[in-house]
């Protein structure tokens, strides 16, 4: 197998750089041992003005064999590869891919301690392949590769036989590339796409797959127009493990979108305890509430929008009178948890097509939430900065206009009848802001002039004569099914 990359430079630029960045001497000819082979590093040349390097990877078929004979970590469903043993020694795979993270694993990362300011600098970059399979043709390759910034893609097809053009071209191209790119971004990106582009892994494929695709896809992976198809070759069509990696890139693209870190959306669910209100016969009051109002608006396909844990799609669940039921979150972990607590995988298949579970978020639209009778927002809003409530009105009231709509949020003048809550304290450390009855009000009363609904209110727990109940609930009817919303979408949701 075999793979060169060249640059070019000048004298301010040299383009010998390249040794420092892939750490090898362009003097020097090395020699890597490999689990399948030996991997060889060279300069066929190396001036001022262009700089090639080359890594030749000579796989050991008997060793190869050996390994793919077992079923654990050396081994795969594809691992035997018999056909590596005559017609495929010289094809670019999953092993040259592994090949050049263990070769160049510092420039990969984009570490270079010498000159640490080099993995930053884009520079003139050449890859080239002479023998890659693609299953899926050239028209793959440039799908796979044309979104990711390189100013040329050209992928010739190799012909099965050049003596007898009849027999048409192999599903082997040769890929070339050039653009002007960290060296790192490139490295990780073949280091992805060469299996993908293979269809096949010559190991075994585990759970610290997903981590090893999203730090290589880092930067890249998750705006992919074909992160999904990415995602499954990848991971061997793993249907888990592919899950779990879109997941986690659509919160990555969210966060992106966002202009905020991951960690700063994922943070919905403690997963060292319930995320239950306490005390829980107020929760229980609240989801009581909720049913309440849904059965009385006659709903049979229902969002939960902030489904959290699940505990509101659980006992919608238990109803025959709802059809459909969608939880949304933009928390994976809280996914994760609410799949757990609905125990989906062993859900049977009439019971597994009333619910879906989404990950999304509010600040934009989504075509995913129209055409529901209902939505539930349930503790939702207060963990959003005010600043961000229009865009979660628009793709709420003014995009999705499900016929009821449901929200409920904490009644901050009760707080001083929780003898345990510090005064000026909110209740949840990641509540945004509390709102007392009046400020609710004036907030849901405006939203439904704006959107063609009438508002009610409800109170949940306690009501108490001076500071009112601990929750409250806002009851959204839909007054004018024609409406159309002619407040202007606000900029976050835009990115639908």
């Amino acid at each position: 197998m075999f793979l060169t990359i060249s640059t070019t430079g000048s004298p301010e630029r040299p383009a010998t750089d390249l040794g420092y960045l892939l750490h090898k001497h362009p003097g020097k000819t090395q020699a890597f041992s490999t689990s399948h082979g030996t991997a060889h590093v060279f300069y066929p040349e190396a001036t001022e003005q262009r700089c090639t390097a080359a890594l030749l990877l000579e796989v050991d078929p008997v060793a190869l064999v050996r390994r793919g004979q077992g079923k654990g970590r050396g081994g795969a469903p594809d691992a035997a590869l018999a056909q590596y043993v005559n017609d495929r020694p010289y094809a670019a795979s999953s092993l040259l891919a592994v090949a050049l993270s263990g070769v160049f694993r510092s420039a990969l990362k984009g570490q270079c301690a010498v000159r640490p300011e080099l993995p930053e600098q884009a520079r003139p970059l050449r890859v080239e392949i002479p023998a890659l399979p693609a299953r899926g043709g050239a028209e793959l390759v440039h799908r796979l590769f044309d979104p990711l910034g390189w100013d040329l893609v050209r992928a010739e097809p190799v012909p099965l036989d050049e003596r007898f053009p009849e027999w048409g071209d192999s599903r082997y191209v040769r890929l070339v590339l050039e653009g002007e790119l960290r060296l790192a971004d490139a490295l990780r990106q073949l280091y992805v796409l060469l299996p993908v582009l293979d269809d096949a892994k010559h190991y075994w494929i585990a759970p610290d797959e997903v981590d090893k695709l999203l730090r290589a896809g880092d930067g890249w992976l998750a705006a992919h127009p074909e992160n999904g198809l990415i995602s499954s070759r990848y991971l061997a069509r793993h249907k888990r493990l592919t899950q779990d990696a879109i997941e986690r890139l659509e919160l990555v693209r969210l966060a992106e979108a966002d202009g905020s870190e991951v960690e700063e959306l994922d943070n919905a669910v403690d997963e060292s305890r319930d995320t239950e209100e306490r005390p829980v016969p107020l929760a229980v009051q609240r989801r009581d509430a909720i049913l309440s109002a849904l059965r009385g608006a006659g709903a049979q396909r229902v969002l939960d929008l902030g489904c959290g844990q699940g505990q509101l799609v659980q006992a919608l669940l238990k109803d025959p009178a709802y059809s459909e039921i969608v939880g949304m979150d933009v928390s994976v972990r809280a996914l994760n948890l609410a799949a757990k607590r609905l125990r989906l995988e062993r859900m049977g298949e009439r019971q597994s097509t009333r619910v879906r579970l989404l990950q999304g978020s509010l600040a934009y639209t989504d075509k995913r939430l129209a055409g529901y009778d209902a939505a539930v927002l349930s503790e939702v809003i207060e963990h959003l900065d005010p600043e961000r409530l229009p865009a979660l009105e628009y793709a709420v009231f003014g995009a999705a206009r499900p016929r009821t709509v449901l929200v409920t949020t904490p009644n901050v003048e009760y707080n001083v009848r929780w003898e345990s809550l510090p005064a000026g304290q909110v209740r949840h450390g990641d509540r945004r802001f509390e709102w007392t009855r009046e400020e609710f009000r004036a907030w849901a009363g405006a939203v439904a002039e704006r959107h063609g609904y009438g508002v009610g209110f409800v109170p949940v727990g306690d009501d108490d004569p001076e500071v009112g109940p601990p929750t409250q609930m806002a009851v959204f009817t839909q007054t004018d099914t024609d409406t159309t919303t002619t407040t202007e979408t606000p900029k976050e949701g835009e990115a639908a």
